[in-house]
């Protein structure tokens, strides 16, 4: 009996699940097209990470805010790294923890940690909804960013008069080189791809970015309409359609690997 994804090649621009992601398209019978297109690597100067670590542990934040599960383990290895990690967590432990998903909500439970709050949809509109009912006037507040992050949830928070410290702990590298990129926007656009994974929106960006750089913008449009694109939740999916990108799987909940790949199974059955 043939399997749901026998004979379909999807692209995978994931890095760092890479491996992961794969394994459940091929166990389902697709021919895995690998193509990463960042790598997510420590600060070259850990010295800002460590200031803020050293400030939440001098005087635990009113709130903490996490973006990211990378951005949590990234802290936790620096405090670590400088033989802070049981200050750091104890300190983290006696600030209300807020979250923009669940997969800061896994990397904090690796901590035997739970935030206080949670936002109902993953994404910055999301973070700024659920803070809303809260005082945050003279509060201090950390917030783990990530590279590029969109301006609108500082934005926020300084408006409500909150004290804002904010840290980037970590930063996005190419990975893939731009050949494989660009060879990979030429198949997309020949019809030999059936579908493209994309797990985070840099992804998106470095992908936009090569085909503008090699003159390729003209080939993305006829590879997006041969292609089906998943995303793997809100924020890359509102990242691909403000380009103007047709997103065609996109769980609604649960914005796991596993949970992705079922999805993509169920849009080719």
């Amino acid at each position: 009996m043939p399997q749901p994804l026998e004979g379909r090649t999807i692209a995978l621009a994931e890095s760092r699940q890479l491996s992961e992601l794969a394994a459940l398209l091929e166990s389902e019978g697709a021919t895995a097209l690998r193509c990463p297109m960042l790598s997510i690597l420590d600060l070259p100067d850990p010295a800002a990470a460590l200031a803020w670590i050293n400030e939440l542990i001098a005087k635990p934040f009113d709130y903490t805010i996490f973006l990211t599960g990378e951005g949590v383990r990234r802290l936790t290895g620096v405090a670590e790294g400088g033989g802070l990690k049981v200050d750091f967590v104890a300190a983290l432990g006696r600030s209300r923890m807020v979250t923009r998903g669940p997969k800061p909500v896994r990397a904090l439970r690796e901590l035997a940690l739970a935030p206080t709050l949670v936002a109902s949809t993953p994404t910055t509109t999301g973070l700024i909804d659920c803070l809303k009912p809260h005082e945050l006037q003279g509060q201090r507040v950390g917030v783990q960013n990530y590279p590029g992050a969109p301006p609108a949830l500082d934005e926020f928070l300084r408006s409500q008069g909150a004290q804002l410290r904010a840290i980037v702990p970590y930063i996005y590298a190419p990975d893939a080189d731009a050949d494989r990129v660009a060879e990979l926007i030429r198949a997309m656009s020949d019809g030999r791809v059936d579908a493209i994974v994309f797990t985070s929106s840099p992804q998106v960006d470095r992908l936009f970015e090569v085909a503008r750089d090699r003159g390729l913008e003209a080939q993305l449009a006829p590879g997006w309409e041969r292609t089906r694109v998943a995303s793997i939740g809100p924020v890359v999916g509102e990242n691909l359609r403000r380009r103007g990108v047709r997103v065609d799987i996109v769980p609604d909940q649960g914005f796991v690997m596993k949970n992705l790949v079922q999805h993509i199974r169920r849009a080719f059955v």
